[in-house]
């Protein structure tokens, strides 16, 4: 990806200067927001985004760098989920890259030489670390769903936001690298919790311990990704699944996400219970009313989110 297709545009707001969405004011200091005093840091072109047909479309845009890791890219990340999962004419989100890596992690020459993430190693690190609203864990808590669109390879902070997506299609030319041992780390993102519950521990701690990389196929194999496909065919694979997804009723959707979150740290039972809770209001809901309507009629449903 990464194409004229996307027409992916730069990451400045059209509002007046000092306007805050409500709805980003309470993650203010993780994406360079000061309430006080109304004032908002410019978003970076290290991070593209645009909405078309229902989807929206954020992309990693150093190319130049393998879209390697910043602090402002981060930041843009987390502000720009947040964004689209409180817009609803966003019923999905595709994640990909310009050029010819999807997000290569760590920027290591950066690091290597005293600049970027890691260049100071420990220095100025506090006694309290937080990280609620840091792009992995608000990845997990968004309820709109996320299609990682791997145009290519995916290392380290990039491999643990790549498992953070929903669902993961790749190029035949992609690439998943867990190299943290091999850069003296441990996955920092979630990939310790995430990849034991995609492809077992036994597969998980092979993969981790001998940092190993694997290709498309691989991955493929593993379940690590949905489908493979090739690298001119991956747009048009990517959007189409979005737009399928799409066309469903996205107040079901987002509780089946958020049922299927739940779903992984309760019991049956309790999970049984809430689905039922979840169930109620989508009764009632217009969404229900058309989704019958529809079937009956023999035509495609018009959901509209209520």
């Amino acid at each position: 990806m990464g194409s004229a297709a996307f027409k992916a545009v730069g990451m400045g707001d059209p509002h007046p200067a000092g306007w805050i969405p409500v709805h980003l004011r309470q993650y203010a200091p993780i994406v360079g927001l000061d309430v006080g005093s109304a004032t908002v840091e410019p978003m970076s072109d290290e991070l593209l985004y645009e909405v078309r047909d229902s989807i929206g479309v954020l992309t990693f845009n150093r190319p130049d760098r393998m879209n390697t890791i910043t602090p402002i890219m981060l930041k843009a990340l987390s502000a720009r989920l947040l964004d689209a999962d409180a817009d609803p004419a966003v019923r999905v989100i595709v994640i990909t890259g310009n050029g010819r890596a999807w997000c290569a992690g760590l920027d290591v020459a950066a690091a290597a030489s005293g600049d970027g993430i890691g260049g100071n190693g420990n220095a100025g690190a506090t006694g309290e670390f937080n990280l609620r609203d840091a792009p992995p864990v608000v990845l997990h808590k968004i309820d709109t769903p996320t299609i990682a669109v791997l145009n290519g390879g995916a290392a380290g902070y990039g491999m643990d936001l790549a498992l953070g997506c929903d669902i993961r299609i790749a190029s035949e030319t992609a690439k998943l690298s867990a190299a943290y041992t091999a850069r003296g780390l441990v996955p920092e993102s979630g990939g310790t919790w995430l990849l034991p519950r995609i492809v077992g521990w036994s597969k998980a701690a092979e993969l981790l311990f001998t940092a190993r990389t694997l290709t498309a196929a691989d991955a493929l194999d593993l379940g690590l990704v949905s489908d493979v496909v090739a690298p001119d065919a991956l747009h048009d694979t990517a959007m189409s699944l979005a737009g399928e997804i799409a066309s469903n009723a996205p107040l079901a959707i987002r509780a089946s996400k958020r049922l299927m979150r739940h779903a992984m740290t309760e019991g049956l039972e309790d999970h049984v219970q809430r689905q039922y809770l979840a169930l109620l209001p989508l009764f009632g809901s217009k969404d229900f009313r058309e989704g019958l309507a529809s079937f009956l009629e023999k035509r495609p449903a018009d959901f509209h989110g209520e």
